[in-house]
């Protein structure tokens, strides 16, 4: 059965938006423990919760998909539509109260992507996008900057956390881009770093040892957005 791309991104949204808030007034209430699944990588309670939370929705929303979720609250497979969830990307900023922190979620059916939302809890910003749609903030067409050059842009990049066999690669291209860009930033969230190249407030982010559920969704957007994906080889 077809869907609706664009219903069905509209929906995603509207999931992403009540549980996402939902998320922050917990944050607000509530100061969370740190459980730690390796070095420096962490999840809460609130992580788990909201996986929880958005499988189950996202069960009713397109019941024939499966999941690729960070926390594994499923492990569904689905024959052609699967949801790439992270409940929360920015997980050290949830728990240290610090922004961003974003619920990211894409839709692929097949292989390709064809659905995806990135929601800023902290700013309550919705980005979302849909195949062939365009991509939007909070109802606003949303288009890549216009820089071409790296003397033009403002470039964000995440610093590396469990994996530090990149370390020299990394040093050398911080050092590059300190010297020759306008700045650089460094906001902990890989989804509101794509989300922010999407709407033009960032030129560029690159960061290595990224996971499906970490880029998915704003990698989505930003190219619906008219901007491009590439890994390190071009």
């Amino acid at each position: 059965m077809a869907i609706d791309y664009k219903d069905i991104c509209l929906k995603l949204a509207d999931i992403s938006q009540t549980t996402g808030r939902a998320l922050r007034e917990s944050r607000e209430k509530e100061t969370p423990e740190a459980e730690s699944k390796g070095k420096n990588d962490f999840v809460t309670k609130f992580d788990k919760q909201t996986e929880a939370t958005l499988v189950r929705l996202l069960s009713k929303l397109l019941p024939e998909s499966g999941f690729i979720a960070e926390e594994n609250s499923s492990d569904k497979v689905g024959k052609k539509y699967n949801w790439i969830i992270d409940p929360i990307d920015g997980t050290t900023n949830f728990i240290h109260g610090l922004f961003p922190y974003c619920i990211s979620i894409a839709l692929m059916e097949g292989k390709e992507l064809v659905a995806g939302v990135v929601y800023e809890a902290g700013l309550d910003e919705c980005f979302y996008a849909w195949k062939g749609g365009g991509a939007f903030l909070n109802g606003r067409e949303i288009r890549v900057s216009k820089a071409s050059k790296v003397a033009d842009s403002l470039i964000a990049t995440g610093f590396p956390y469990t994996n530090f066999s990149k370390m020299d690669q990394f040093i050398e291209s911080l050092n590059y881009f300190m010297q020759n860009s306008h700045g650089m930033r460094r906001l902990g969230s890989a989804a509101a770093d794509l989300a922010y190249v999407a709407c033009g407030r960032i030129d560029a982010f690159y960061e290595y040892d990224l996971k499906a559920w970490d880029v998915a969704a704003g990698a989505f957007i930003i190219q619906e957005a008219g901007g491009s994906i590439s890994d390190f080889s071009g």
